[in-house]
């Protein structure tokens, strides 16, 4: 069919789905992609639920196979995929297919027990939603391999975690995933597979990367990991930096050619109050703006003894404490800084569980011993301490009311900055700590994360706090210690911003 081979896996595929450069720039530049720290827990996580889904429809053979060196030996699991097929395997786990250099492995192939002749795949999901198109877009290139083979594959599904399962001690799988046929949405995609597949005939013997422009395709289904080297030639700041700017519309401008801050402030467009301000003050050196009356208006909603409050939560595909549901937030930190009257010193207290057990009856009764009830708490983006402290809440009725009471008296320090009361271009129209720290304080080390040693960012955090059971005591010991700084930082920076506003706001 094509006289260039190709050679397409259902993750090459994907990345072709997406975007025809994307797929030329991972075969031929994968060294210009940038990947987040987050890419290895998220394999990590589909791996885990993975291997889980293989039992959902009894015994079954993997017949997924290695070579010495770790990689995936690919000729081992077309041979074992053959022979199963051949003894009448009812259901293989990882089954392999090539045909004319498209190759894949099904997570879970199924002989139809209503059509013995026939069979029924499943791509199996880490997440909770089953018909995203780009899952579709995966059993829909697995059909077309199997059925170019000869394999009548009747229906295809995804299998996804539901949400709502609530772990009793024992994983049940009937109720632990979610298995929805999408047969019918597969199908249509699956009339576009032959011009895909043309596309990538006609640029994988390419020695340039096609020319395909910015999109909204750099950012969806997933965030493309060639952004930067794609829009390299954009100026800095582009309109793609409007951070209160919906996706949509920087797309539309950006295709009018309005590519910098300069151009969009001669379109004469109307935008918010805070866009007009980000846009203002990266083009114009005006020092900081600052709205003395609002940021007293939130200082007065402060009281003393006043405290700064921080957790640190992970989140569990597979949940492993009775009571809790896949991807739960489970706090298992906080850093508490608090000051008891005016003037007086700067006290620091803290948590971190031991990873082996559920931490949050041991978290919610130190929150119970270190904060005292009604009295004023703050967090940065309030949102989140305010639902965990409600989940323990839930969680422990013995301590639901004072649990509540710290809940109700939370104060939150993202709002001078959402409400657009302090400003200055170099928190680049976000309002998150990790931008407003660095950007009130440009030349204090002691507030840089990236001092921190081993943990600087939450991520860091809920990946390795898990882990940390399993560690040699020495490794243990500094993991505690990289988590314990890191956490500490969290509300030490808010109250050095607090400071800040006291000090502008006279």
């Amino acid at each position: 069919m094509f006289p260039v081979m190709i050679h397409l896996s259902k993750s090459k595929f994907l990345n072709l789905h997406q975007c025809p450069k994307r797929y030329w720039l991972n075969e031929n530049s994968p060294e210009l992609a940038f990947y987040d720290s987050s890419e290895e827990a998220r394999f990590e996580a589909g791996n885990e639920v993975g291997d889980l889904a293989c039992g959902l429809f009894g015994p079954f053979v993997n017949v997924e196979a290695f070579k010495e060196d770790g990689q995936i030996d690919v000729p081992a699991m077309l041979k074992r995929t053959a022979e199963e097929i051949d003894k009448g395997t009812d259901v293989i786990c990882e089954a392999a297919f090539s045909y004319k250099g498209m190759y894949c492995a099904v997570d879970i192939l199924r002989r139809d027990p209503e059509n013995p002749e026939g069979w029924l795949l499943y791509e199996v999901k880490s997440s909770t939603h089953n018909e995203k198109d780009v899952y579709i877009a995966d059993v829909a290139y697995q059909k077309y391999v199997l059925e170019h083979l000869g394999l009548r594959v009747n229906c295809v599904f995804t299998v996804c975690i539901n949400s709502d399962y609530v772990f009793d001690g024992t994983i049940d799988l009937k109720q632990f995933f979610k298995v929805v046929d999408v047969t019918d949405k597969a199908l249509g995609i699956m009339e576009t597979i032959p011009k895909n597949l043309a596309v990538a005939e006609e640029i994988s013997g390419a020695d340039t990367e096609p020319e395909i422009d910015i999109g909204k395709q750099c950012f969806t289904p997933y965030d493309c990991p060639f952004w930067e080297h794609c829009s390299k030639s954009l100026p800095t700041p582009s309109v793609f930096d409007l951070t209160l700017m919906p996706l949509e519309r920087r797309v539309n401008y950006y295709k009018k050619g309005v590519l910098s801050f300069e151009d969009l402030a001669a379109t004469g467009d109307s935008f918010s109050e805070r866009l007009t301000r980000q846009v203002d003050y990266a083009l114009h050196d005006q020092g900081a703006y600052i709205d003395k009356e609002g940021i007293r208006s939130f200082l007065k909603t402060l009281s003393y003894p006043l405290y700064f409050l921080d957790f640190e939560t992970m989140m569990l595909p597979v949940p492993k404490y009775p009571g809790t549901k896949p991807y739960q937030q489970i706090p298992f930190q906080y850093s508490l800084h608090y000051i008891e009257y005016e003037g007086g010193p700067l006290m620091h207290r803290e948590f971190l569980g031991d990873s082996v057990h559920d931490p949050r009856r041991a978290i919610a009764e130190s929150l119970c011993r270190d904060i005292p009830a009604d009295v004023c708490v703050t967090a940065y983006n309030m949102s989140f301490e305010s639902s965990r402290l409600k989940e323990l809440a839930k969680d422990f009725p013995d301590l639901a009311e004072h649990l509540i009471s710290i809940a109700a008296n939370l104060r939150d320090f993202i709002v001078p900055f959402r409400q657009g009361f302090y400003y200055n271009a170099a928190m680049g129209g976000s309002f998150s700590i990790k931008s407003v720290l660095p950007a009130l304080f440009p030349d204090d080390p002691s507030l840089d994360y990236h001092n921190l040693e081993g943990v600087h960012n939450g991520n860091e955090a809920k990946e390795i706090y898990p882990l940390i059971a399993d560690m040699s005591p020495a490794d243990q010991e500094l993991t505690r210690k990289s988590l314990l700084k890191y956490c500490e930082l969290d509300t030490y920076a808010m109250v050095r911003v607090w400071q800040d506003l006291e000090r502008v706001s006279h």
